[in-house]
């Protein structure tokens, strides 16, 4: 897809950020997979004159996550329990620390429209690399993928029932967005 040069700014009213963790241990029937909205978000995908993509910076609010789905379980996900999964994102997890992306590299792929982004997550109070895949449609949607490890950035998963319930350490963060 041909981009016009310029910034384009995406975010949570032009598209989605999703956080999905998975649920593991000796328990894990008892537990819920998570799908998770970020609520607040924006991002920027700064073009070229070439038309290439050159840099992508994102921001979200921390305090913005809402638990959306929980499938599983031995019993169906509340608002009770979604209510309480949230703060404990909020205070124990991220503890209200800035969640921030900025690429220091943005390689594209002329097939399909791919880019290959790497850059730096800060996330939990801490900074670390990450690489990820976006892929530009022709219809001008913009999505990606990246799996990320919640112990590189000193985050302890969730465990619960004396350690027989866990939050799997690797959770898949997802983007689908529309380009202005």
């Amino acid at each position: 897809m041909a981009l016009k040069s310029g910034s384009h700014t995406l975010g949570h009213d032009r598209g989605t950020l999703w956080v999905r963790t998975r649920k593991a241990g000796a328990a894990a029937k008892a537990g819920h997979d998570l799908l998770i909205e970020v609520a607040d978000w924006e991002a920027t995908l700064d073009v070229g004159d070439d038309g290439a993509p050159r840099s992508i910076v994102l921001s979200a609010n921390p305090r913005s996550l809402k638990v959306r789905e929980g499938t599983g379980g031995i019993t169906s996900l509340g608002d009770d329990d979604k209510a309480s999964i949230e703060q404990t994102i909020d205070e124990d997890v991220l503890r209200g620390t800035a969640i921030r992306f900025r690429s220091t590299e943005v390689e594209v792929n002329a097939v399909g429209g791919r880019l290959r982004v790497s850059g730096d997550l800060e996330l939990g109070g801490q900074s670390h690399p990450i690489a990820f895949d976006v892929t530009l449609g022709e219809d001008g949607r913009v999505t990606g993928r990246a799996a990320l490890k919640q112990t590189d950035w000193g985050i302890k998963p969730y465990s619960g029932l004396f350690g027989t319930l866990k939050v799997v350490d690797e959770v898949a963060v997802e983007v689908a967005a529309e380009l202005p």
